[in-house]
């Protein structure tokens, strides 16, 4: 082979791959997709409900799944002010519901929470909600003791407290985990451990109240997952905007 037709060779195996990366570049597009959870099924066919997709996108078809949304609540914060869900519109949050007097799952799941706001804490699009499932206990001083254990950045990290009759509907409907309070199935029950039955799952919401993520709380890969889908749900808003 004559040297230059190496040459030429050498040429287009150096030039045609950096002709792709900048083309791919200026011109190319990422697509980032993140699934809905809990889709709604029609009470008396148990279809999938369907709507139709106002503007779709070239991968997403004209009829879309309707899935579950947030329902709206209100609640009282660690500053014993009044809170209420239009207050994260805007924002992806992620929620789980706990209790100050736990010693087991719950020092693990605000553990893995405070690395999770540190890793966000300059982002204003992102919140944390901590519910208490002990809300005759957990009053807002309770509350604002254990934000402070655990460095919950004020306005970024919310405690929050209620009515039982309010909280736990709202978890088990709201946000599909399961609580119950056992001293009412069992008097003989005492420790504050065995009485609040509650989920170690931390759930991820975005803008529109839809629930895109469930995750073990306990579990630091599983929350490194979190990390990583929240960065995937933000590049998606801002791709979308």
């Amino acid at each position: 082979m004559q040297k230059s037709q190496k040459a030429g060779i050498l040429i287009a195996a150096l030039v045609v791959p950096a002709l792709i990366f900048l083309y791919l570049k200026g011109f190319g597009e990422n697509h980032y997709e993140l699934p809905y959870m809990i889709p709604l099924t029609d009470s008396t066919t148990g279809n999938v409900m369907m709507k139709k997709n106002p503007n779709p996108r070239w991968n997403q078809p004209e009829m879309d799944t309707v899935f579950h949304t947030i329902p709206n609540w209100e609640l009282i914060d660690e500053d014993g002010n009044k809170f209420t869900s239009s207050a994260l519109k805007g924002k992806i949050y992620v929620t789980d519901f706990f209790f100050t007097r736990c010693t087991t799952i719950c020092p693990k799941m605000s553990t893995q929470l405070t690395r999770v706001q540190d890793t966000f804490s300059e982002n204003e699009e992102v919140s944390f909600v901590s519910i208490s499932v002990d809300p005759s206990h957990d009053d807002s001083k309770q509350l604002k003791k254990y934000a402070k254990e655990y460095d919950a950045k004020s306005g970024k990290w919310h405690f929050l407290t209620g009515e039982k009759k309010v909280i736990y509907p709202l978890a088990v409907k709201g946000y599909y985990i399961p609580v119950a309070d056992a001293s009412e199935y069992d008097k003989a029950i005492k420790s504050p451990d065995e009485t609040f039955i509650h989920s170690e799952k931390l759930i991820l919401v975005d803008k529109e109240g839809h629930i895109r993520g469930f995750y073990d709380g306990t579990d630091k890969k599983d929350v490194d997952r979190l990390i990583l889908e929240m960065r995937v749900l933000l590049k998606i808003y801002q791709t979308n905007s």
